[in-house]
């Protein structure tokens, strides 16, 4: 399959971004609309440890009580529409036949019956495991030992055949050269490992994905850089981490959006997924529908932007939450009330025609917290778009620019006073200005010096990517 390069932006301006609305709507699952003027929640869940043990208590808990749980607490609250999102354990992926289809099965099952008897739209993505090892081999017949690479596609097979409506999945590629990268706050690594590599493995996995949706008449959704991305977040952290400067972390995601952007390159449709932060700008791109998490994700982690990345999702997620019990019921009947009342909100803004001014309020609120949310605020998250799509053929101008615009922006707001910024960070912020800027403009140059720069990194196997 041809991949198709995005060069241009699919809105006119940023402005006409706003939660609940997509250039591209999507209608499926079971009577689920995405980006068509409604918001709705996509409640993210995980079996409780040693539930993986057989394969009887596994779908138990999947179905009889996660499954179930939610979709009984959707009618008690009057919830019209939803989403569940099935992130798959390691068990699920490697052996798919035996611990997947069943438990995929059995929870299309269970949603079917509510929404015959109650009228609930409702639609499950599942996003298979991406077990693969850089040191066995990304690559089919490489890994001869776990048969990884082979897993990977049989999962979206399963899952397809069993009763996904979205396939999505968080890919590996390049993490060997951004895991090296991100300790030593090195761009050029990053820009290598996420924004080059990992963009030549997306384009090796999504098309096969896509076809494996098409086939059986389902929806691609999306990818997220969240082996890659997320750990340079969550290593910058708030206000007491000083394991990173936020500066190298906000850089890093913006790079990463340039990767993610491949898998609707090779046909998917969104909606990408939730723990994509980069998802902003790949909706000012592509105008794809977009799964968002923040503030209703405190059960998985704490971030800077959490009222922020609510302003332009159409599903608004909790991220991922182990299922156990609460005072107000199991975990996944709370946090699908936290989330689903948060998009009621978003529903009633749109109904009020007040959505752009909701969408300002959530932007202003932490839009100067942290140099990434800086970053994905609309104005800025459609800037670093176009940077993208001006270089839309080349995977290495691309990030690199995508890398610029971003510190370009973080910096002329440090300069008028608003985005405030510590020593420390001004310097790293200085310091990645003049790494991607000594790079090459030619991306075989590039790709020659940095194969012999990173020859060394455990793991980074240059077949791995054809190279």
């Amino acid at each position: 399959m041809a991949l198709k390069n995005f060069t241009k932006m699919e809105y006119g301006s940023a402005d006409e971004i706003v939660f609940g609305d997509a250039k591209y709507p999507l209608s499926y699952g079971l009577g689920l609309k995405v980006g068509a003027g409604f918001v709705s929640p996509e409640i993210n869940f995980a079996p409780r440890p040693g539930t993986e043990k057989t394969v009887e208590r596994l779908v138990k808990e999947y179905v009889d009580y996660i499954t179930t749980d939610i979709m009984n607490r959707a009618v008690t609250l009057g919830f019209p529409s939803l989403q569940l999102e099935n992130e798959w354990i390691h068990q699920m992926g490697n052996d798919p036949k035996k611990y997947a289809a069943p438990v995929v099965a059995g929870q299309k099952a269970v949603m079917k019956k509510f929404n015959e008897e109650y009228g609930v739209a409702c639609a499950i993505r599942h996003t298979c495991a991406d077990p693969r090892l850089a040191e066995m081999g990304l690559r089919e017949g490489m890994d001869k030992t776990h048969m990884y690479p082979e897993k990977t596609i049989e999962s979206f097979e399963v899952a397809a055949e069993n009763g996904a409506d979205v396939l999505s999945v968080e890919t590996m590629g390049g993490k060997e050269v951004a895991d090296y990268a991100v300790v030593r706050q090195d761009i050029r690594g990053w820009l290598f490992g996420i924004g080059y590599l990992g963009s030549i493995d997306m384009a090796w996995i999504w098309p096969q994905i896509v076809d494996i949706a098409k086939k059986n008449k389902i929806v691609p959704g999306g990818d997220t850089n969240c082996a890659g991305a997320n750990t340079s977040m969550f290593m910058a952290g708030g206000y007491l981490d000083k394991d990173i400067p936020r500066t190298f972390s906000a850089v890093t995601r913006m790079i990463a959006s340039a990767r993610t952007l491949v898998a609707i390159e090779a046909g998917a449709t969104g909606p990408d997924k939730d723990c994509g932060y980069e998802g902003p700008v790949l909706k000012a791109i592509s105008g794809r529908p977009s799964a968002q998490e923040g503030k209703g994700a405190q059960d998985a982690h704490a971030d800077l932007m959490g009222n922020l990345m609510a302003h332009t999702c159409d599903l608004w997620s909790n991220e991922s939450v182990e299922y156990h019990s609460e005072f107000g019921g199991s975990s996944v009947q709370c946090w699908l009330g936290v989330i689903g009342y948060e998009a009621a909100l978003m529903n009633a803004a749109k109904q009020l025609k007040q959505d752009k001014i909701l969408r300002d309020l959530y932007v202003a609120s932490d839009r100067f917290r942290c140099p990434e949310g800086f970053c994905i605020c609309f104005d800025n998250a459609y800037q670093i778009g176009q940077a993208i799509v001006d270089n839309g053929k080349s995977y290495y101008l691309r990030s690199k620019a995508a890398g610029l615009k971003a510190a370009e922006l973080v910096q002329a707001s440090n300069d008028k006073g608003r985005l405030k910024l510590s020593k420390q960070e001004k310097d790293t912020l200085n310091k990645i200005l003049t790494d991607l800027n000594s790079l090459p403009d030619e991306e075989g140059k590039f790709v020659d010096w940095a194969l012999k720069e990173y020859k060394n990194v455990p793991a980074f196997n240059p077949k791995n990517y054809e190279l």
